[in-house]
Parts: C-alpha cells; sequence; structure tokens
C-alpha cells in the first residue's frame, strides 16, 4: 500500500506544474495519486480536472490553428504546405486521442471504482463524458 507521503508528493509536483504552466507533468503527477485507488479529495480531483482541461484546451487550439492555416493553404493553391500541415493537424488529433483514451482508462479503473461519496461519482461521470465527446469531435 502506499504511504500518504507518495500521495502528497504528488500532490505536491501537481501544484508545482500547475505553477508553472506545465499541465502534462500535472496530469500525469495526478494520475499517479488516481492510480493509488484510494478516494480522491475535492482539491485532488480539482487538480486532476485543471490539468486534464489545460492539456487537452491546448492541443484542441493548436489543432484549430492548423485547421485554419490548412484551409488557407489549399485556397492558395499550395498544396505542398497544404499535405504537411494535414500530416501535422494529425498528429495532434493522434496526442488527443491518446489523452483522452487515458482519462478514461483512469477514471474507469481507478478513479471510478474507488469513488465512495455520490458527488466523486458524479464528478468522474462528468469527466468521462467530456473525454468521450474529446474522443468523438476534437474540434
Amino acid at each position: 500500500m502506499a504511504s500518504s507521503k507518495e500521495r502528497e508528493n504528488f500532490v505536491y509536483l501537481a501544484k508545482l506544474a500547475e505553477q508553472a504552466e506545465r499541465y502534462d507533468e500535472m496530469v500525469e503527477a495526478m494520475k499517479n495519486v488516481a492510480k493509488l485507488d484510494l478516494e480522491l479529495t475535492v482539491e485532488e480531483r480539482n487538480l486532476l480536472s485543471v490539468g486534464y482541461k489545460n492539456v487537452v484546451g491546448s492541443r484542441r487550439a493548436s489543432w484549430r490553428i492548423l485547421s485554419s492555416i490548412e484551409q488557407k493553404e489549399e485556397a492558395k493553391g499550395n498544396e505542398v504546405h497544404a499535405k504537411q500541415i494535414k500530416e501535422y493537424r494529425h498528429k495532434v488529433e493522434s496526442e488527443l486521442s491518446t489523452i483522452c483514451s487515458d482519462i478514461m482508462t483512469v477514471i474507469d479503473e481507478h478513479l471510478i471504482p474507488s469513488a465512495t461519496a455520490g458527488e466523486s461519482t458524479v464528478f468522474y461521470y462528468k469527466m468521462r463524458l467530456l473525454s468521450l465527446s474529446c474522443r468523438v469531435q476534437v474540434w
């Protein structure tokens, strides 16, 4: 069984990563807390949610920008650049899909089974729905 010190260290790292705006690392730290298979506190749930929203949000923004540039290049008839942009956009889509699948797994395998409070369960099902919508439509 994991020590409370280990949990505290992961939470501290998540808070530190948030302050440094390093949301991928924030999510990783909070996934480590989730994988301890203990009920998350309200603060811990919020840290996971904030990190996840920022990780997904930045990639969604990247996707929108790339899509816009791709359309402009196509309109100019620059197929070579349009093809490069499309490949790059697909890379971002793949990252989004991986992130969303990953959080769904954490929710399904660790968070929901560990939830004892109704409030926690509702929170995780809402996150699950948002993750599902992320996978279905990244833009």
